[in-house]
Parts: C-alpha cells; structure tokens; sequence
C-alpha cells in the first residue's frame, strides 16, 4: 500500500539523518506507540483502532476512559514483544516489513488480533505535506488522538462513530458493524486534569482541518500544545503530531500554534466540523489552496481566518466584504436559520454531489434493452450503490427544502446560488441519463475538474437542425447499409453492426471534430463486429470493393502476389479521405486476425511509427483508435498489457480512444459469466484515464461522448474509453441461432426499435425533419447502394493499393530483386565502430563498462577478435549514418540480458546517461533502444506496427530469453509468419531469440526453433530456382529463420535486412555462451566491402584430410559446432568435416548440395543440442533427402541424427544429465 511506503519511508528518512541517532526503547517497555490499522481493502473501510496505549507509569485508568488514577482499574494490554521479519507475514504488518526493511525495530501486542505497534523517537516526525498526500490517498478525513495523547491512529471518515463523554469532549469508536453504541477513547475533565491536560474537547476534524491550515508554515517539528503541556511536554513528534512522553518534564507553556476552543465546550459556530462535514471540509480546503476565487467568500473568509490563527469560534467571522458579498444571497436561504446551520445543509447538499459524481453512473439509463427492468432497484443494491444514495432525503433534506438555495459557487457551473431542486435535476441529468461517466478515481485534479466542467453544464453540446440531419444521415446509411447486404447475400458471414448503428455517426463525429483540433492521420483497428460498415462509411473503402468481395472472383493480383489472402470481414485498407469540414484525413484501418485485441498493440505501434516518420513530437497529429467487444475487453489479458503501454517514454502514442461495442453478450455467454466486474472497462481504471458509458440508442449522446473523448486525447495526451451500450440483434454472427441461449434477450431484441427509428421518431417529433424528408433520405441511400452494387462487377484492385506512401520503390514477391553485398568501406566501418564505444569527456562510466570498451576499441583498431556486441553495434551505426532509423525494444536490452551490450551508459556520479550510438555523425537517422516493461506480447504486436510504417527501419524485438516468446505466439503466428501470405503487407521486423544449451533448465536453453521451422512455407520436396545469392527464394517464402555462428555474419544478417528491394520478417537464434566465447570472434576484413552474408559455412580448418578421404560430414547450426569443433580437436580427429547452416529456412539447397558434392565419400550426420522432437531435425532432414535426390548425390544415402532423445521438455535442469547428454551427442557425431 503506498501510504505504508510513505510511512516507512519518511522515518527512514529521520533515521538517516544522524540527528544525535536513535534510541530505541527497548522491546517490552511501555513506550510511547504509533499503531496503525490494517490496510484498506477494495470495498470495505479500514476498522477504526479503539482503546489507547497504557501509560509506561503503569497508572490505571478511570472507568469513564481517562488515563489512570486512584482507585480505577489497571489498564489491560498484552506484552510488547519483538518481532523478527520472518515473523511478520499477515499483510497488516505490512509496514513492519517495511520498517525492518530498513534496519528499524518494531514490535507487536500479543494480545489476539492485535494491530502491530511501531516505536517511535523524539527525532522521527512526518511533515503535515507527507499526512496530507498519506490521508488523500486512502480517503482518510481525520486523525484520531486520544486524550492521554499516547497514541495517533488514522481511521476513515465513514467509520467512524462521533461519541461525547460527559465532560464534553468527543471520543470516536469504530465502524457501525452492529456496535453503534460501543465507545472508545471516551474522555472525561476528572481525567484529563489527573494528567495534568487542560479541559478541552478533542474534535479530530477540527485538529486535522488545523493542521491542514498550517501547512503552508514551516514543518519542522511541532511546538506541543497547551493540551499536551502539563505532563506531556517533550512528547516524541510522530507523523507531524506530537506523541506524549510522561518520563520527561514539562517546559513552560508555550501558545498553541493550532488553537483549540477554550472552556471545554464545543462552540456552537464550529460546531458543523464535526461528524461526516470532515471529507467535505478537507475537499472545499483543497479548492482553497488551489483557487480561493472559486470558493464562495463565506468559505474564504472561514479559511483566511483559519489561517490567521484566530480565536476559537471566531473562525467564522467573517471580514467586511465578506459580509458584503454574503449581504447579497437571498433572504430565503437564511430564513429561519442561522449561517451555521445553512453551512451544515451546504456540507451535506456537497456529500450528495460527490455521490453523483463518484457513483452516479452505477444507475444511469445505459441499456437500451432495459434488461433489469423488471427488478425493484429501490430496495435492492445496484452494484456498490442503493439508489436512494442519490437522493436527498438521504441527506436529511425534505421536500420543503428541494426550494431552498445554497451557495454552490466553484462547485457546479452557473449562478453561485442555486435551489436544491435545481442542483439535484442537474446532477440527475448530467450524471444519470444516457451518458455515464467515471472519472473521479484518476488522479490529476485537473483533468477532473475540465470533465466535471463539461458533464456538469446544462448548455454543453447543443446540436442545430443541420447537425443533427448529418447524425441522421449518418445512422441511416449505416442501418440501411447492412440490411443492403443482407438482402443481397442473405447467407454470407458478414458479422453485422445491428444494433450498435450509433458507433457509425459517433466514429465521424469524433474524426471530423479530431481534424478541427489537428488531427492529420488516423491509425485504427478494431474486430470482426461491423467492420465492413467502418470499412465503408468512415474509413472510405470503396463500396464497389466491399460489394466485389462477396462475390467469388479470382484475384486479380495472383501473379504478383502468392498467399493465401484472408475473408473479407479481417481485411484492412489505406485511404485519404475529404471531410465534411474541408479537412482531409488520411485513415489506416489495419487488417487483423480473429484472434480479439491481438491487433490493439499494433495499432499503438503504426500510429507511434507514423508520429516518429511526420515529426509529430506532441503526438496530436496521429491519432490512433481501436474498437472493442465487451467480453474481450474484458476477458483478453493483451488489453491490461496494451494500457500500461500507454504512458510509458517509448510506447506512449499520446492517448488511445477506445470505443468498446459492449452488445451484452460474448458469442453466447452472458456478461455475469464473462467478467468480474461491473462493467467490462473496469480494467481501464488501473492506469487512471476517464471512461464514459453511453446508451447505444441515444445517438446524439454518442456523437458528443466521441466528441468529447477527441477533445480530451487532445489536450491531455492519454487515453480514454468509450463503452456504447447496444446490443446484437442477431447471432454471432447472421446464421448463427441466439434463442438457444439466450431466449428471453432475443425475444426483447425482437420487440425493440431499430436505432434509426429511434432517432428518426424523435427529430420528427421535435420537428427538426419531416417524414418525407426522411423517406427521400432513405429511398436516396438505397439508390447509391444498388448504384455501387453494380458497379463492383467490374472492380479491380491496385497494386498502388498495397504498397503505397513510404512503401513506394519496395517490391513484390514475383519481381525479382538483385541481391546486394552489404560489407562496409573498411575506414568509415573502422570510424563508427571506435565511435560506437567511445566515452564522452567528463563522464564518469562504471569501471567494467571501461574496460569492457577499451577492449572492443583494441580490437577495431588492430582488426581482429572483434566479438559479437561490437559487430551489432557496427551492424546498427552504419545504418544509423546511411539514413536507416533504428529501434530496439525488449525487457533489458539497453543493458542486454547478458550484459553484453551496453547500449545505455549510466554515470556513476549524477543522474545523466549517454547513448554512444546516438553521437556517431552529425546527419544520422535516430537510434531508439527501449527497456520495456515485462510484457511480450503487447511489445512484439507494438514494434510489428512499428515495422508496417516505413520500410526505412530497422525494427528489432529481443526477446529477454528464446522461449520467453513464447507469450506473443498469437502475433507471431498471425501477423509476422503469415501476414503478408494474408494481407499483403510487407514488415521487416527482425526477431532476436537467444537459444543454446549451457545447462540452465527447460525454460532457459530452447527458443523454440522448431516452431519457426514449422511455420515456414517453402515446399520440403521441391527445389526452387536458385541464383548465387537465392534472393528470389527468400522474396518469395514467408520469413526467414537463421542460426549464426560468427559476429560478422550477424553483422551482415541485420544489415541484409534493409540492403533489398523488398521485406521480410527475420528470426535469429541468437547465442548466450557465444557472446564471450574466445573462438566466436571475427576479423575486421569480414565486415569489409565485397562481403556479405554466408548462408553456408564451409569447413576451412587446417590440418584435415583431403576432401575424398573425409569419412564423416556432420551438418549442423549454431553453438553446437563449437562444442563439436573443441571435441574434434581435443580428440585429434581429421577425418570428420564440419560444416554450418547459417540460413536454416528458407533452405540454401545449393549451397548444400555443393558441401556434400565436396566430400564424396563420407556419410551424413545431422547433430543438434535440442531433443529430436525439436531444433530443426524435423525441418531439415527431408529437405537433406530432396537435395540428395534433385542433385544426384547418391540418393539412398542414409543421414543419420546425432542429438539429444525425443522429451517433453527442452532441457534438463540437472548439470550431471545434461553434461552425459552433450557427451553423448559428440560421440555419436565423431565416431
């Protein structure tokens, strides 16, 4: 909990401070205590602490709950006893963890639930700014303080009960859980006098309100006050407060710096701190601090006198203006009252508000199917409310009252006094109609009081005549558009927008309103559930193309591009589109998979690339929109991945607007089976960004939310949600049977209006069109749709469709591309690579950094052992100064997860950092290197959109582990393997797997190499055509998986990636033991112009047998030939040759025939670390068989396999095993 850290924190911070040290009492001692309760849960306030601390004096106390004396009762406690970390385990003790933390002692009362009780000194305090940000944060209104001032405890305002003793001071005891009448901490003047404490009342509010007032004065510990004088001088100061401690002597009274009432009474003028007013006060303090003009002057007179320290019971005096301006509020609201009591009415009328606001959306009318309407809500709970909550009888007013006026100045918009009818229709009306709004858990006030402004102003939005035809037009061409297509293909999938229509006109509301404030390009996805009707009424996808594909036809385009292609409900387009306010728009609705909210991450990825690519550094140019079902919403962990994204340095997109279609259901299951939570945006509120639910049948409603969703991503850069009530008015999808489950819900469904009619029947009751109007409205949409309908017969697609904008020049698979060399001039490889580890002057690196530096600088300068971070580091700085932007993103690859790279320096002396990549030249493209957080799935589908934008990228996801990717299977599956065979897009985007086998476990060796293999699509049994460098072969195969084994063929392999006419996604097993391995080093002539990448690696080692007298050829990739290369030399063996593929798919059929054309006579052996049942022994081995057979290399030839047995899981986790299993493996590859 955070109010623990601050705790434990802030007297950390004493303790560090070496104030003369401390000096802890010593366990079992009756010292002065700190006791807190248990931390406060989801839906229930924190117990309220009863009874106080027995004095170290061991005097009794009095039966009327005043500190001991003769005669009373001695005081009953368990002993305080030490307590070990170990030992502290229930979350309660939550803060004792903490505080032994950090080398503090604490100690527990054994009696049997027990709170855990701290120690405090003299020297450890907490300044009132920290209690104030402690009480905030845990909706805590008062700080509790007993009357022998032996212990400070928090409680929250709601439970806390208002008890008054006989000597007229006022105790508190806990919450009202069937104790109403229990009463603790009750104090009486016999009692205080026995302590020597003045007569005073203890009104917790009024103490916190004090010290709230005081706060703007310096915190250094607090004078006591004359309560505490008398026996309690010198107390330990705890938290800001002071802490009695009876042992010392009483100093001479000093003022009190926060009065208190004189006379032990309660003066009747303050009287409406007390009770429940606590919260209020504390908010209408806050408004205080931050803008007294938006207070009325009666308040700001109250605060300034406060401030002033003014007697008690003066307090409310008020100045001379003041009394001026107060002159002018209307008899009738002080008719018959005094100001006290109307301040008392305006608290509780304030409580109300914060009622609406806070919980008024849990009963607004957001279903247009009124599912619940056969329930009686007014004697039951709505989820967390009554709705009585909501009204004023709640508060004590009467009907009488709903005539009186209140000054609600700062409070709502409007005149600064206002009839309590008038208050509670606005709130109603603003907070319970069609439109629900959930803000107040965000955190920045105000961006909290810039939604109230708006929600709360009876004048917002106000459509004219014209405006409103627009929505009509809108929802009719979005309703007539699916029965359109319904009757034409009344057995075709088209998974309709039946029902949630009103997403049509909102989604062009929000667009149009976005360009008006700076909007340039749209980057959007969303699912199956009305896509063809965004496809074609806002993203401006021509119809003819939307009628053309519901036809069968043959593709035009299936010389150019072989793949599989996708329905018509998954695909996705790119249009400039002219909008109705002159504006142009330029729409990207990305294709997806029917896997819901896999696309989410990559929307957020494109739309970041997008920003990066125009210069948008305020991110309000591109703007990115997803849309959503409930269930998945709900259900699809990528969405809690996706939302914290959204604010972090390298993800951030500058506010998402999520629309959420919520129809109710998820295929056939109901909402209560679907989720936990109320409603399913509920995931939302971790990240603290407003959510507005909204009627699906209020058109207009949802217009202006959009409107206002824009407005806010706008202003303040974050996100925002928007959860459209509608429903499905048929299946999942249109021949599918919903009355199987759900019966009763259909049969309403059926009843219900369509939204068009809805809409149609109010504007023609309001008079805004008539019903001829309308029927030429509808007979005109239709016309356009058979219109277009006809013409879909002669459509035909553009290859300009595909590969346009940044695209232009890139090829397509059966366009040949001629291979390039990607070695660099061996002066300006030499120049970037001493730059990439250079040290600027003045900065102070971590010693291993230097050292680790200095070696690679050795290493460029006399061109040899260069290992295999420097090449990458080469690999990246000579496409950074050609021009070529790169990113690298993944969990710890600033540093690496080897600590290879070092990407990002970190003096050691200040908090600066320096990227040596981002200093190479003074025109070069910009290098982003990205910690992210610990999500895979969301960050792979983010830098897979970041590689759609441009192909000017070099775009690379380092998984933190191989199989750690294992959590992004979805978008490696359906976007990076297939989604050009199915969408014709082409990505780069590389994939960085470490994999090898050192005996670290199942979850540490393998990165799943197999499942790579398997998803290529080259044919095992047919040789393609092949040139010298089998660039046709990878244009036309799906991605490509390689093992390398050097540093420079690695550096050649990223290179590679950006030096062709076309892109293809990579995945590379990359090394872990290799990274320092002293045979796995390159020299700077192979990084050189003339080289380039090596499929192949043939066996050059000195010392063999000639080529014919070879009896063994051992294929094999990656770190296995290093394990064999050192076996084969420690045993002195000369007749086995070595040889590696580097490019394992697609398969470099004629470099490998070549190798076993060399060695006439020896026999094959496939040898790989990983178990049978996995590396690339399956991929391979009949891809061994067909090169045998197409180049006449003694077909029957048996290749047999050297390698670990077949397992369930990668690896073993025992070192003894895996030391006998690569034994083995050697064994049966060299002998």
């Amino acid at each position: 909990m955070r109010w623990v850290e601050v705790a434990a924190r802030r007297i950390a911070q004493h303790a560090s401070r070496g104030r003369s040290g401390l000096e802890w009492p010593r366990f079992g001692s009756r010292e002065t205590a700190l006791r807190w309760g248990e931390p406060f849960g989801p839906t229930t306030w924190s117990r309220a602490l009863a009874g106080r601390v027995g004095r170290p004096t061991g005097k009794a106390r009095s039966k009327d709950g005043g500190s001991g004396g003769q005669g009373s009762k001695p005081a009953t406690r368990g002993p305080i006893v030490a307590l070990s970390p170990d030992q502290i385990t229930e979350p309660k003790h939550e803060l004792a963890q903490l505080l032994w933390k950090f080398g503090l002692p604490c100690g527990m009362d054994e009696r049997e639930n027990a709170f855990p009780i701290f120690y405090a000194d003299s020297k450890i305090d907490m300044s009132l700014d920290d209690m104030k940000e402690l009480m905030r944060t845990h909706c805590v209104a008062c700080i509790k303080c007993t009357m022998n001032n032996t212990i400070v405890t928090m409680t929250d305002y709601k439970g806390a009960v208002k008890t008054q003793c006989s000597a007229g001071s006022v105790g508190f005891a806990g919450p009202k859980r069937g104790q109403p009448g229990r009463r603790a901490a009750a104090c009486s003047r016999a009692a205080h006098a026995r302590v020597g404490i003045p007569d005073v009342p203890c009104t917790s509010q009024y103490r916190a309100l004090r010290a709230f007032a005081s706060e703007s004065k310096p915190h250094a510990q607090q004078q006591a006050r004359p309560s505490q004088q008398a026996g309690t001088a010198g107390a330990p100061s705890v938290l800001g407060l002071n802490v009695a401690s009876p042992q010392q002597q009483p100093p001479k009274a000093k003022r009190d710096p926060f009065p208190v009432l004189s006379g032990g009474k309660l003066d009747p003028s303050e009287s409406f701190m007390t009770g429940t007013n606590a919260a209020v006060l504390e908010q209408m303090y806050d408004r205080y601090m931050e803008d007294p003009s938006k207070l009325h002057a009666s308040w700001v007179a109250f605060f300034n006198n406060i401030e002033a320290d003014v007697k008690p019971g003066q307090a409310v005096a008020l100045s001379r203006q003041s009394r001026n301006q107060l002159s002018k509020i209307p008899a009738s609201m002080t008719e018959g009252r005094d100001l006290f009591q109307v301040s008392e009415d305006t608290i509780k009328l304030m409580a109300m508000m914060r009622a609406y606001r806070h919980r008024g959306h849990l009963v607004a009318d957001l279903d247009p199917l009124q599912l619940n309407d056969s329930i009686d809500v007014d004697d039951v709970l709505v989820p967390y409310i009554s709705r009585k909550e909501l009204e004023p009888s709640y508060y004590g007013f009467t009907e009488a009252d709903l005539d009186r006026e209140f000054v609600v100045s700062g409070e709502i918009p409007g005149p600064a006094v206002r009839k309590l009818r008038d208050v509670y229709n606005l709130l109603r009306e603003s907070y319970c109609g069609k439109v629900g709004v959930e803000y107040r858990h965000m955190v920045s006030k105000e961006e909290k009081v810039w939604i109230s402004s708006f929600v709360e102003n009876p004048n917002k939005s106000k459509f004219s005549v014209a405006e409103k035809k627009i929505i009509l037009e809108d929802l009719a061409r979005a309703e007539l558009f699916e029965k359109f297509l319904s009757f034409k293909h009344s057995t075709a999938k088209r998974f309709g927008l039946e029902g949630g229509e009103s997403v049509i006109p909102g989604l062009l509301a929000l667009v149009e309103h976005g360009a008006a404030l700076g909007v340039e390009n749209v980057i959007m996805g969303m699912p199956h559930r009305g896509r063809l009707n965004v496809l074609g009424h806002v993203v401006r996808k021509p119809l003819e193309q939307i009628f053309h594909e519901f036809t069968p036809h043959e593709d035009p385009d299936a010389d150019q591009y072989l793949g599989s292609g996708d329905v018509k409900y998954h695909l996705g387009t790119s249009q400039e589109a002219s909008l109705r306010n002159g504006r142009r728009v330029h729409f990207s609705l990305l294709a997806n998979p029917s896997h819901l909210e896999a696309v989410d991450p990559v929307v957020m990825g494109k739309t970041r690339a997008k920003q990066f690519f125009t210069d948008d550094f305020d991110r309000r140019k591109t703007v990115a929109v997803t849309l959503h079902g409930d269930a998945s919403f709900a259900g699809q962990g990528v969405v809690a991945e996706v939302l914290e994204l959204s604010d972090l340095r390298d993800y951030t997109v500058g506010g998402t607007i999520h629309i959420v279609v919520n129809n109710q259901i998820g295929f056939t299951t109901d909402p209560r089976y679907a989720r936990s939570s109320p409603y399913p945006t509920d995931v939302a509120k971790t990240v603290g960004i407003p959510i507005f639910h909204v009627n699906g049948d209020s058109a207009e409603d949802v217009v202006r939310v959009c409107m206002l969703a824009m407005e806010y991503r706008q202003r303040f850069g974050k996100d925002v949600v928007i959860d459209v009530f509608c429903y499905r008015r048929h299946g999942h999808n249109e021949l599918d049977q919903p009355m199987f489950t759900q019966p009763l819900m259909y049969k309403r469904i059926k009843e219900h209006p369509t939204v068009l009619n809805v809409y149609a029947k109010q504007l023609i009751s309001e008079g805004a069109v008539t019903e001829a109007e309308y029927k030429e409205m509808h007979d005109t949409i239709m016309a356009e749709f058979n219109k277009r309908f006809i013409a879909a017969k002669d459509w035909k697609p553009h290859m300009k469709d595909w590969l346009a904008s940044q695209w232009k020049g890139i090829q397509s698979p059966h366009i040949f591309c001629s291979p390039r060399k990607t070695g660099v001039k061996e002066e300006h490889l030499r120049e970037i690579g001493l730059k990439t580890c250079r040290l600027p002057t003045g900065f102070r690196a971590h010693p291993l950094i230097k050292k680790i530096f200095a070696e690679r600088r050795t290493s460029i300068e006399l061109g040899e052992s260069i290992d295999w971070a420097t090449a990458e580091a080469m690999a990246f700085g000579t496409l950074l100064a050609e021009g070529t932007h790169v990113r690298l993103s993944g969990q710890d690859c600033e540093r690496g997860t080897f600590s290879q790279r070092h990407a990002v320096l970190h003096d050691q002396d200040k908090p600066s950092n320096y990227i040596p990549l981002n200093n190479l030249t003074p025109k070069q493209a910009k290098f982003r290197v990205c910690n992210s957080n610990l999500s895979e799935m969301a960050v792979l589908g983010f830098e897979t959109g970041y590689s759609l934008e441009s192909p000017n990228v070099l775009v690379l996801w380092e998984a933190q582990f191989g199989d750690f990717a294992n959590g992004a299977q979805v978008i490696i599956d359906t976007f990076i393997a297939a989604g050009e065979k199915k969408w014709r897009r082409q990505s780069g985007i590389v994939l960085l797997l470490p994999h090898g086998y050192e005996g670290q476990g199942p979850e540490h060796s393998s990165a799943r190499l197999e499942r790579y293999l398997q998803m290529c699509d080259d044919d095992p049994d047919v040789v393609p055509d092949l040139d010298s460098e089998s660039t046709k072969q990878i244009q036309e195969c799906n991605w490509q998986v390689c093992n390398p084994s050097t540093p420079a063929n690695y550096f050649h392999l990223l290179r590679r990636q950006i030096h062709r006419g076309f892109r293809k996604p990579l995945v590379v097993m990359t090394p872990k033991s290799l990274l320092r391995h002293p045979q796995c080093k390159s020299s700077l002539s192979d990084f050189e112009e003339g080289t380039s990448f090596i499929r192949v690696q043939p066996d050059v080692t000195p010392g063999l047998k000639a080529p014919h007298e070879i009896r063994r050829l051992v294929l094999c990739s990656g770190k296995v030939f290093f394990d064999l290369f050192r076996e084969r030399t420690k045993r002195d063996v000369e007749d086995v040759a070595l040889v590696r593929i580097e490019q394992i798919s697609p398969f470099p059929y004629d470099l490998v025939a070549k190798e076993i054309r060399k060695y006439p006579n020896a026999d094959l052996v496939w040898c790989q670390e990983e178990s049978k049942n996995m590396g690339a022994w399956s991929y391979v081995l009949p891809r061994l068989e067909t090169t045998l057979r197409h180049f006449d290399l003694n077909p029957s030839r048996r290749i047999r396999y050297a390698g670990r047995s077949p397992s369930a899981a990668p690896a073993t986790g025992n070192a003894l095993t895996h030391a006998e299993e690569t034994t083995a493996l050697l064994n049966a590859s060299l002998h």
